[in-house]
């Protein structure tokens, strides 16, 4: 990925700002604001790592559940009418959006497909 580390599954951004001639970055895909910097690739490949490590010793000291950045799940905005539709269509394949993705991704394909033929 370009611009991009991973390390323990989280991913961390990278930037660079010539006017401060320093390396920076964040850990993506969370809602915590957990940053890191360095002078070079180097270091801050070694402080992104550091701030992942320090996100996850924070968490288990304060006792609460780390922020994964993937949850298996995501919304899609599709407007009321493709919704319902979508809705209709598995309600009539005797099945549900949420009940696997297989079926969420076949009635919304079949759906959308229609949907885009009108």
């Amino acid at each position: 990925m370009k611009d991009m580390m991973a390390y323990k599954g989280y991913y961390g951004s990278v930037h660079y700002s010539d006017e401060d001639q320093i390396f920076h970055g964040k850990i993506e895909f969370i809602r915590s604001l957990v940053s890191y910097e360095g002078i070079d690739v180097k270091s801050l490949r070694t402080a992104f790592e550091e701030a992942v490590d320090d996100y996850l010793e924070l968490c288990e000291k304060d006792g609460k559940e780390p922020e994964t950045p993937f949850k298996g799940s995501f919304n899609v905005r599709t407007g009321p009418d493709l919704h319902r539709k979508a809705v209709l269509f598995a309600k009539s394949k005797g099945t549900n959006l949420n009940e696997s993705e297989f079926n969420y991704y076949r009635c919304f394909g079949e759906v959308f497909i229609n949907y885009r033929r009108r």
